[in-house]
């Protein structure tokens, strides 16, 4: 037994009895969206799972210890602001695990955290990638090489469109990463259903993509496999439209000279003000999509 991980009872049964699971981070619900949205959004995601026949499994570290499945005084205490939360990704675990403190994780801690409890798909909203200035300042998400070595399914809306999507998706073929289109051919840009860049690997059902997970799994491949599923039609800002937003918001972080961690939460903030809210609602309904997606196939996985 792991004395820092936490199962809750009902998804340790239901993993016990090979029923679908699906893992959620915590990182959107403390650093990714706004009170009381994002209280309201992990609620509504853990009860879009259930109704799709699958158990909802939100990661987060409570106190020091990773607990796989939170309780509604859980995600009030990372929604709310009122104690400090940590963001943690792989390097940050142990630390804060140590430490005894609080901490939402992204998609690299969440997707440890599923595989420490044998938990095979996820949904998030988009994976971290390649920064648009990388060559000078090396950012390249840890997300990525996560990817690279932890076993898990991430559903997502392809990767945040504030990044070089380019870029990223060579990083991903570097990495040996299998990057599947979830019914299309064009690989998501996050708010737009359609970046530009091609995909060779698509699944059209939620029994297409499970059978190729199960094949994944049967020849002992240790790694990750991105499943690329665009937002709605009706909830998505149309690629040049949001370009032209995001390159204003890159202007002003330049001009303000942020850097590190601070750039995503800063761009995220400026693009929903520019868009004058829309960013928002749109992110609010690929990560919906993304969770009754995961379900479905979680739940065809297992059956």
């Amino acid at each position: 037994m792991n004395p820092y991980l936490i199962i809750k009872d009902e998804i340790r049964e239901a993993l016990r009895n090979g029923r679908p699971v699906v893992a959620l981070e915590s990182t959107v619900i403390s650093h990714g969206l706004p009170w009381p949205d994002n209280k309201t959004l992990a609620l509504e995601m853990e009860q879009i799972i259930r109704s799709e026949g699958a158990v909802p499994a939100t990661v987060a570290i409570i106190g020091g210890k990773i607990r796989v499945g939170l309780d509604e005084a859980h995600i009030d205490l990372l929604a709310s602001g009122r104690e400090p939360v940590a963001k943690v990704s792989r390097r940050d675990m142990a630390y804060v695990c140590a430490k005894g403190m609080h901490g939402a994780t992204t998609v690299a801690g969440t997707m440890i955290a599923a595989h420490m409890a044998g938990i095979d798909f996820f949904a998030t909203g988009g994976t971290g990638g390649v920064h648009r200035d990388a060559r000078e300042s090396f950012d390249i998400s840890a997300d990525l090489y996560e990817l690279s070595r932890t076993p898990v399914m991430v559903v997502s809306s392809g990767v945040k469109s504030i990044l070089d999507i380019g870029a990223t998706l060579e990083y991903l073929e570097s990495l040996g990463i299998p990057v599947m289109g979830y019914g299309t051919d064009d690989f998501p840009a996050f708010y737009s259903r359609r970046s530009g860049y091609a995909l060779h690997q698509r699944a059209d059902t939620p029994q297409e993509a499970a059978k190729v997970w199960r094949a994944h799994k049967a020849l002992g491949l240790q790694n990750g496999m991105l499943l690329a599923n665009p937002v709605p039609p009706e909830a998505e800002i149309p690629f040049r439209e949001m370009e032209s937003f995001i390159r204003r918001a890159l202007e002003e972080q330049h001009a303000q000279n942020i850097r590190g961690k601070d750039i995503t939460p800063f761009l995220l903030g400026r693009i929903k003000e520019l868009t004058e809210g829309r960013s928002l609602q749109t992110n609010l309904a690929l990560l919906r999509n993304n969770a009754r997606t995961a379900a479905r196939v979680a739940v065809a996985f297992a059956e």
